[in-house]
């Protein structure tokens, strides 16, 4: 019966796969179709076990947690997971699971296309194109190349090593800067950013967002990487200090910027929307209805795991299941 079933709240859009996943062994409780969500929390906190996210956009906060005296599991959409509080969570011994590795390629493939726009001025081209400007003149030979240039990876996790891949193939120097060095890869690690920064012109920023890595690439990155330097933003926009960037730009201290993340996302500075010479993406990073579906599906599986007393696939490594 379906009283016997446990509850799961739902934050977030009610997506239909999660939804119709949830379903079959959950009473699926949607937070953003509640009259009184509130009230919701109220009427469903005293029995509730699971949580589910199904954006990132969405806060799973200490305080909606805190509703939840028995909460065991958040399952939550996304490889960054910085919008659940983490230290809560552990503190009280909940468990929270994500999706990565479902969008390692896809997000790597976007990287390339951002990577490429940017360093060969593609949007500025199609934009030529289409305003009519082509019969009048030949739009101007891009000032950048992939030719001469020397990526620096900041962060070389799964994702970050897929990129790697790709510009390996592409014939273009690899180095990298993380906190420790990865067994078993040939590209030269740098332990310090700065000094990455100075010997590469190209920064590719793939790591996770949270207090850690907040504005990672500052200003003094951004002076030492130069008046040729091109940063490429695919982790989250607090990684990079957005005004600080914005002025390099401006001041021209950088070349050029391939930004598909923001800070207050979907608002994106005015600054950055006015400069031309730079490429912006509304957060495509795995936004392919292949790979979304396949992250909605993981939200899932890890729900349908831990409801049949299996460990949950993909727990991150700060609240391990411990079932």
């Amino acid at each position: 019966m379906a009283s016997e079933k446990p509850d799961v709240l739902l934050v977030g859009p009610p997506k239909p796969l999660i939804v119709k996943g949830l379903s079959a062994k959950f009473n699926v409780h949607p937070l953003a179709n509640a009259a009184d969500g509130k009230k919701l929390l109220a009427d469903i906190g005293a029995r509730t076990r699971a949580i589910a996210c199904s954006v990132v956009s969405e806060n799973v906060t200490r305080d909606i947690m805190a509703h939840f005296p028995k909460l065991e599991i958040v399952s939550t959409f996304g490889v960054g997971y910085s919008h659940v509080d983490v230290a809560w969570a552990t503190s009280h011994n909940v468990t929270i699971t994500n999706t990565p590795d479902v969008l390692t390629e896809e997000v790597a493939d976007t990287a390339m296309g951002l990577l490429l726009s940017t360093v060969r001025e593609l949007p500025q081209a199609e934009r030529h194109v289409r305003a009519g400007k082509w019969a009048n003149a030949d739009y101007p030979l891009s000032v950048a190349t992939l030719r001469d240039r020397t990526v620096g990876m900041v962060g070389m996790g799964a994702i970050g090593q897929a990129i790697a891949r790709r510009l390996d193939a592409f014939k273009v120097p690899v180095v990298y800067h993380s906190r420790n060095a990865v067994p078993g890869l040939a590209y030269r690690h740098y332990p310090n950013l700065i000094e990455m920064a100075r010997a590469v012109d190209t920064l590719m920023v793939i790591v996770p967002g949270g207090p850690a890595t907040r504005n990672l690439i500052n200003a003094q990155v951004l002076e030492a990487l130069g008046p040729k330097g091109i940063v490429i933003n695919m982790a989250r926009g607090s990684v990079v200090d957005e005004p600080a960037l914005i002025k390099a730009l401006q001041d021209r201290v950088i070349l050029s910027a391939g930004l598909d993340v923001f800070v207050d996302e979907p608002r994106v500075p005015s600054e950055l929307i006015a400069m031309d010479h730079i490429v912006l993406f509304p957060h495509l990073g795995s936004a392919s209805v292949a790979t979304r579906d396949r992250m909605d599906q993981l939200v899932v599986d890890n729900l349908l795991a831990w409801v049949a007393g299996q460990p949950p696939l993909t727990p991150v490594p700060e609240t391990p299941w411990k079932g």
